[in-house]
């Protein structure tokens, strides 16, 4: 597997961040930028390269990367973000996946979908549906990945502002989930709750190790007794502005390019 990733650092107007279900709360930007470097350190200590899109500081939420992007396999689908304010963050990912190699293709006008709508496991898409992300852009994403043998499915939410903020999947495939933001568990034939909201976002490291919050001791504890190693991090002014491990990050596990 490659261990690569693009990252963006957080811009100076980091603190105006858009909050949609979550009370606002300051935000420290310097603090923000130490607990990020922190993020970036911990990729590069489990091995991971990473790959700094160009600054977009007229955007304060352009540090969650991903939302800005689905790759899958040699396929990076640029996306189309629900928030007008955060449209341009997508230039600099297609600047940076167009030169590593990658065929580009775009959700168009007027379908939205944010990156953190999407969760991927063994050839199955999920995608979260009644927030940022449009049932037409769905059926885009599905006509993108279908020639690569993806299968896209459509998960109603509504409790969340993505998908990821609400589950993601543990290595060997079991869906975790903290239970009062996820609208139905039963889309998912292994699901697990956890018992902290952070513990129900992780970021596949390998096989056996997962990055996550430091915010979620309870959960950390469950996942080492089932035998994975965990990378915690501290990213609470990001947590602030409803980010998570995951979409602080791209990750671009395999081809094209070189590793």
């Amino acid at each position: 597997m490659r261990k690569l990733a693009l990252v963006r650092r957080p811009g100076p107007r980091v603190a105006e961040g858009l909050v949609t279900h979550l009370e606002r709360s300051p935000v420290d930007p310097d603090l923000a930028l130490r607990q990020w470097q922190g993020y970036v350190d911990a990729l590069h200590a489990e091995g991971w390269r990473t790959i700094e899109v160009p600054p977009a500081d007229d955007c304060p939420d352009a540090v969650f990367v991903e939302d800005t992007v689905v790759v899958y396999g040699d396929v990076a689908v640029i996306s189309r973000p629900g928030a007008d304010q955060r449209k341009p963050e997508t230039a600099g990912t297609e600047q940076e996946l167009r030169g590593l190699g990658y065929r580009i293709e775009h959700i168009e006008a007027p379908e939205t979908l944010d990156g953190g709508d999407v969760l991927k496991h063994d050839g199955t898409v999920w995608v979260g549906l009644g927030g940022r992300t449009t049932p037409g852009a769905v059926d885009q994403l599905r006509a993108h990945l279908a020639p690569l043998g993806a299968v896209v499915v459509g998960v109603p939410l509504a409790k969340v502002l993505h998908l990821k903020s609400a589950v993601t999947a543990l290595p060997d495939g079991t869906v975790i989930g903290w239970d009062p933001v996820v609208d139905d568990a039963s889309v998912w034939e292994r699901y697990e709750s956890v018992p902290e909201e952070p513990g129900c976002h992780v970021v596949v490291l390998d096989e056996s190790t997962v990055l996550m919050s430091s915010a979620a001791p309870r959960t950390r504890a469950r996942f080492e007794e089932r035998g994975l190693r965990v990378v915690a991090v501290d990213i609470g002014e990001l947590e602030k502005l409803e980010g998570c491990v995951t979409c602080l990050s791209v990750r671009l596990r395999g081809a094209p390019g070189p590793t």
